[in-house]
This record gives C-alpha cells, sequence and structure tokens, in this order.
C-alpha cells in the first residue's frame, strides 16, 4: 500500500507540475541574464570601451540586465536594421528624449536605447538597464558614446537547448575584461620630440561577438617644461576615442564642440593657437581617428588628430580633455623666459 501510494503522489506533483507550467505565461518561465557595460582599472586611467561578454544565447522571452561599472558613459542601443546611427545625445527619433525606459521589448521593430549612463559616483549599486527580447533572431548592440564597442545576442527558440549558463558568461566577461585592461594591450605610445604630447592611447579588438575598445584617458607625459616661444603639440593615438585640449572652462554644450575662435589651421591640417596668458581661454575641438571605410560608402575624410600651441609668455598653463578629466586627463605646461 505505500508503494502504490507514493507512485500515485508522485504521479499526481508530476501531472500538478505540468498543469501549472501550462498555465503560468511565458514571462513566467524566462531568465534575467547579466552581463556588464564597460571596465577600468584603479585610477581610471585605462577604460575597456566593451559589452562584457559580447556575445550571448538566450530564448525568446528572456530578459538581459546590463551593469554600468564604470565613471566613462556608455549607452545600451539596439537600433532597427538599417537604421542611420544618431549620436549619443540623439538617441531613438521617436522616444521622449530619446530614450526608452528600462525593461523595453526590443523585437527589431523600433529603437531601444538607455540614454547615456555611468557610474560616475562609483555607487555600491550600480546603474542598470534590462531589454527584454520576445523574438528569435540575432540582434546587434551598440553603444552610440563608442563606435567600435558592439555585441551580438542570439534570440533562440524555447524548444532550442542553449549552449552555455550563466557561470560561463560570468568567466567570459572576467577573461575579457583582463585582456583589455592588461598592459600589455595599452603600452604602446611614442614621444618622437621632447615637446609631443600624446592624447590618449586606444587599440580595437575583434571576436565572434563583435568589437572591443581599450582605451587609455590620459595625456602621455601631460607636464612638459618649455621656453616662451616654443610650441607644444598634442596627437592623437586613439582607435575611435574623441578627446580636446582645452585651456580655461568647459565649452557648452559638449556634444558638437568646434575649436575656439583663436584656433587657426596649419597646412598640413593641424590646428594651432597662440596662448598668451594662463587665463586664456583656447579649445581644440574635438582630436581624433577619422571613422574606418566600408565598401559601398565614401571614403571618409582626414580628421585632425594633431593640435598645436605656441606660448608668447611665461607662466603655468594648466589643460584637460573635457570630455574625459574626471577620468583624471589633464596636464600642465611650464613655460620659462
Amino acid at each position: 500500500m505505500t508503494n502504490l501510494f507514493l507512485r500515485q503522489l508522485h504521479l499526481t506533483l508530476r501531472c500538478c507540475a505540468l498543469l501549472i507550467a501550462l498555465l503560468l505565461p511565458l514571462s513566467a518561465l524566462a531568465d534575467t541574464w547579466q552581463l556588464q557595460v564597460g571596465a577600468q582599472n584603479g585610477d581610471k586611467a585605462h577604460q575597456a570601451l566593451a559589452f562584457l561578454p559580447n556575445e550571448i544565447w538566450i530564448h525568446s522571452g528572456d530578459s538581459i540586465t546590463w551593469t554600468f561599472q564604470t565613471n566613462e558613459v556608455h549607452t545600451v542601443t539596439f537600433l532597427q536594421p538599417g537604421q542611420v546611427r544618431p549620436s549619443r545625445f540623439a538617441g531613438c527619433p521617436s522616444a521622449p528624449s530619446g530614450v526608452t525606459p528600462d525593461f523595453s521589448v526590443f523585437d527589431g521593430t523600433a529603437c531601444v536605447n538607455s540614454g547615456v549612463v555611468s557610474n560616475n559616483s562609483m555607487l555600491a549599486s550600480p546603474p542598470t538597464y534590462t531589454v527584454i527580447f520576445p523574438v528569435t533572431g540575432s540582434f546587434k548592440l551598440v553603444c552610440l558614446a563608442h563606435p567600435n564597442m558592439t555585441a551580438t545576442i542570439h534570440v533562440l527558440a524555447l524548444s532550442t537547448p542553449l549552449p552555455h549558463d550563466q557561470a560561463f558568461y560570468d568567466k567570459q566577461a572576467n577573461r575579457q575584461r583582463a585582456d583589455l585592461l592588461s598592459d600589455v594591450m595599452t603600452s604602446a605610445h611614442n614621444h618622437p620630440g621632447s615637446n609631443d604630447v600624446t592624447a590618449g592611447v586606444g587599440h580595437i579588438m575583434g571576436n565572434g561577438g563583435g568589437t572591443q575598445t581599450i582605451s587609455v584617458m590620459r595625456f602621455m607625459d601631460a607636464t612638459k617644461v618649455i621656453h616662451v616661444g616654443e610650441t607644444v603639440e598634442w596627437t592623437s593615438a586613439e582607435a575611435v576615442t574623441n578627446h580636446t585640449i582645452t585651456f580655461g572652462p568647459e565649452p557648452d554644450p559638449l556634444n558638437q564642440i568646434p575649436p575656439s575662435a583663436n584656433v587657426t589651421m596649419d597646412a598640413d591640417g593641424a590646428r594651432h593657437a597662440f596662448i598668451t596668458s594662463p587665463s586664456d581661454v583656447v579649445h581644440s575641438g574635438f582630436i581624433t581617428q577619422p571613422p574606418q571605410d566600408r565598401i559601398g560608402l565614401p571614403q571618409a575624410p582626414l580628421s585632425v588628430t594633431r593640435f598645436r600651441v605656441t606660448f608668447t609668455q611665461p607662466g603655468v598653463y594648466q589643460y584637460k580633455c573635457v570630455l574625459h578629466d574626471e577620468l583624471g586627463m589633464v596636464g600642465e605646461i611650464i613655460v620659462l623666459r
């Protein structure tokens, strides 16, 4: 009797479990996956501009929560196929202020965008953004703040087994973070002259999920001691990240910063300014590499990668990158007679 009772009880429990599964909405059976946005080292100089990891396989109905780990700004953005890429400030054209709410649904028919997010105060609980994926397909994830920061989300049918679990993606994120932030990847820069400053260093890395960028948000040899009449030249060694060389207050707004009116252009395309006092306001505008060329599109023109300043009076001249000064990207020029 006891064995018969146990068998009947077991059968009843199985039937109840099956009935509950059938009655529950798909959302109750869905999983939420945890991924990360960006990484940085202790002094915030090395910034991994990457989704960690940047490729994942999930089921339809699942959601992904991205945690923003760094002081550097990022976005979690899904564009419609063929949509013209907006600026990080514009975001999704159809959404108020370009931002779609947390737990937005992406099915490929409308843009989804977190807006610009960072963990600028280094909160114990960093900001997050969650997206729900109701339909199958492979979808491209981008950061509007960094052109070569991409990822791929593979959404499979519920009947298809998933190749990896959350523990696998956690380990992969840790491995990618360590590779991107390693000194080997970010130490390559040179100084061809005593009055030269490298304005940031960056490399692009690719894998099966997309591209990732590692950037050193620093001026290399940021402090220079020169004499009146000499010129200092800043050169970008970045792969994609914009920087500025700014003396004086930050210009406003920061989304499209032109050079200040006292900046001219040399014959070789470099921008050039003359500074006569530590109180002068001089702003380089964006110093950056041009976008990568793509087959079928017009060739991208050369961009401005150099900025020169000639100092005509002695003094101590402090400068910064207005986009990354909070990360420590600042410097000083000491001009002697």
